[in-house]
């Protein structure tokens, strides 16, 4: 008999021996919530959050005199402006259009980019050949920390003790953050502001050796703030409420449709092809299903077309005439409760409804959970990311829904339940999307908060 792996904790946060239930995504132990689900998601709305359940992020460091004809070649952006200190939501999609990859890139140099989340698809770029670069994995070097909510640039100005109002969002530069104590030196970090939450969020990045220390100084900076620890399963909340689509969370990238990155993968990490294969959800085992391009995902406005880059052709057929496009959905509060109440109920009971949200990444095996949306007996959609809103009091979703059935206020159904399941049908409606309707990072005028730090 095989012993049982045993995992060790993950090094980029101190352990917490009141932490009862963990993800094992990354490798290691992360935290799946700390003071509960419903304290953690009203953290970014009325306070603010450290997470450190991302990493490791994929980072990669790209460099070399091809390194940014590498990324105008892969993704669907414009690069006619990409200066040194800048960001892009950098997305590569394949010759038919859909998502490949999609993460965040900066600029740190001429020749100098570091990617998150881009990967295994920029390491296939990478190791063709086709380019003068080097790729470089960070995994295991540096770590990223999330701290999000109306409180986050307080707390980040009490813990560096500078201003960073200028910090524009998707913009970055280094910082420091000031450690406790006389004869400690200052942690040189890198300030990002960026974030999911849609609220105002930063990211602080740094070497993993000092990521334990900048992890408490941030703890200890966000006392004064009601300062939340939010764990994975939360994490996972907010990209429904703030309406951004999240790879292995409510679509997968398109991995199949592209037999050379297939065959490569089979030779470089066959383990990670799982995901594809566990695909629970109404919607079935067809994993293409779970494919999405761009334009329906919303980020239609990013594409520019003044180059060729792979899948500009379909994404032009795309802009000139959508298919879909993403929503939120509402779901029927009567329906949801008659699931639970179905487990009360012998030989009626519904397939079961994981509460506050469907599970999300479990090792190797995806869980996105994808569930049919009908209108009569048609299918019009796929829903995904179901969770439940403590803020609005409502289970929502999101999906990617036909265009004429797509308006606010329409009637569609959710099919619940795997295929061969007691299947129940939902009713929901389309509501507004995003359905956090708190000013969003991107318009939040910095310079009007409060001020916190040394010689404010």
């Amino acid at each position: 008999m095989t012993p049982p792996k045993t995992l060790p904790h993950s090094p980029y946060l101190p352990f917490d021996p009141t932490v009862s239930q963990y993800n094992t995504a990354f490798g290691h132990l992360l935290p799946w919530e700390f003071n509960g689900w419903k304290r953690e998601s009203l953290s970014w709305k009325e306070g603010c959050y450290l997470h450190a359940g991302l990493n490791p992020a994929g980072p990669h460091r790209l460099t070399g005199p091809d390194a940014l004809q590498l990324l105008k070649d892969a993704c669907m952006n414009g690069f006619g402006r990409f200066s040194i200190g800048a960001s892009k939501h950098g997305v590569m999609c394949n010759a038919q259009g859909n998502v490949m990859s999609d993460g965040i890139v900066w600029r740190l140099g001429e020749e100098e980019f570091v990617s998150f989340f881009l990967t295994p698809y920029l390491d296939f770029l990478v190791d063709s050949g086709r380019y003068r670069v080097k790729g470089e994995n960070l995994s295991g070097k540096v770590f990223l920390f999330q701290v999000a909510g109306p409180r986050s640039l307080e707390v980040l100005e009490a813990a560096t003790g500078e201003s960073l109002r200028d910090l524009k969002f998707l913009w970055h530069r280094p910082s420091r953050i000031r450690r406790a104590g006389r004869g400690h030196r200052d942690i040189d970090v890198r300030i990002y502001r960026l974030g999911v939450a849609r609220t105002l969020a930063y990211e602080v990045h740094g070497q993993l050796k000092d990521a334990q220390a900048v992890y408490q100084a941030l703890l200890t900076a966000g006392e004064p703030f009601s300062m939340e620890r939010l764990g994975l399963q939360a994490y996972g909340m907010n990209h429904t409420e703030g309406g951004f689509a999240q790879s292995f969370i409510h679509f997968l990238p398109a991995w199949t449709e592209d037999d050379t990155f297939m065959r490569y993968m089979r030779q470089v990490d066959p383990s990670s092809l799982e995901v594809l294969s566990h695909l629970p959800g109404s919607a079935g085992p067809d994993v293409t299903k779970r494919y999405a391009n761009p334009v329906e995902l919303g980020w239609g406005h990013m594409i520019k077309l003044d180059r060729d880059f792979v899948g500009r052709s379909a994404l032009e057929r795309e802009l000139a005439q959508p298919r879909r496009k993403i929503v939120t959905l509402e779901w029927n509060e009567d329906d949801v409760l008659a699931v639970f109440a179905s487990q009360f109920r012998g030989g009626q009971d519904a397939q079961f409804m994981d509460f506050a949200a469907n599970p999300i990444w479990q090792g190797h095996i995806s869980t996105v959970f994808s569930d049919d949306v009908l209108v009569g007996d048609t299918v019009k959609g796929i829903s995904s990311g179901r969770m439940f809103s403590v803020f609005y009091r409502a289970m929502i979703s999101l999906c990617l829904i036909d265009l004429d059935c797509s308006a606010v206020g329409t009637e569609v159904q959710v099919l619940w339940g795997d295929p061969g399941a007691n299947q129940r049908r939902i009713r929901a409606r389309v509501s507004r999307f995003p359905f956090l309707d708190l000013p969003p990072n991107r318009e939040i005028d910095v310079t009007a908060l409060p001020a916190h730090f040394a010689g404010s």
